[in-house]
C-alpha cells in the first residue's frame, strides 16, 4: 500500500533526520536564556561564559537542523502545502538570525553581553521556539508529515 503521508526526504533508514536534530539547538537556546538569567541575577562570570558557549552551539546545531528541515521542505510539495509548514520555516529562520546576532552580542565583556540585549534576545528566541515547536508538532501529529502508515 502506498504511503499517503508527506514523507521526509532527509532520512536515515526511513527515520527523518530533522526531528532527530532539533532537540539539541532548542536545549542550547533555552540553556542560554537560563544562564543569562543566572548571570543577570548573580553577576557570576561563569554564567556569561556558559551563555556564550550555549548560544554558539545553538546556532551551529540549528544550522544543521535547518539544512535537514529545508531538504524535507523542498523535497515534497505536500509538506510545503501543509498550513503550518511556512510559519515553521519562517519562524526557525528568524530564530537562527536572532541567535546569530545574539552570538555576536555575547562576544562582548560579560555585563554588556547579557544585560540588556543578550537577555532580551535569548527570551525572544525561546518565545519564537515555542511557536515554531507548536507548528512542528502540528505538522507531525495533525498532518502526519514524516509518519509511516
Amino acid at each position: 500500500m502506498a504511503n499517503l503521508s508527506p514523507q521526509s526526504t532527509a532520512r536515515i533508514a526511513r527515520h527523518p533526520i530533522h526531528p532527530m536534530l532539533v532537540p539539541f539547538p532548542i536545549a542550547c537556546f533555552v540553556g542560554t536564556l537560563l544562564t543569562d538569567i543566572a548571570y543577570w541575577r548573580t553577576a557570576e562570570m561563569m554564567w556569561a561564559n556558559f551563555s556564550s558557549w550555549l548560544v554558539s552551539a545553538g546556532v551551529v546545531l540549528g544550522i544543521l537542523a535547518a539544512i535537514a528541515g529545508l531538504i524535507d521542505f523542498i523535497g515534497d510539495r505536500r509538506i510545503r502545502s501543509t498550513p503550518p509548514a511556512w510559519p515553521h520555516l519562517i519562524g526557525n529562520v528568524l530564530v537562527l538570525v536572532i541567535g546569530t546576532i545574539n552570538m555576536f552580542i555575547h562576544t562582548r565583556d560579560a555585563w554588556t553581553s547579557v544585560v540588556p540585549w543578550g537577555l532580551a534576545l535569548s527570551a525572544l528566541t525561546v518565545l519564537i521556539l515555542l511557536f515554531t515547536g507548536w507548528m512542528g508538532w502540528s505538522m507531525v501529529y495533525r498532518h502526519r508529515v514524516g509518519v509511516a502508515e
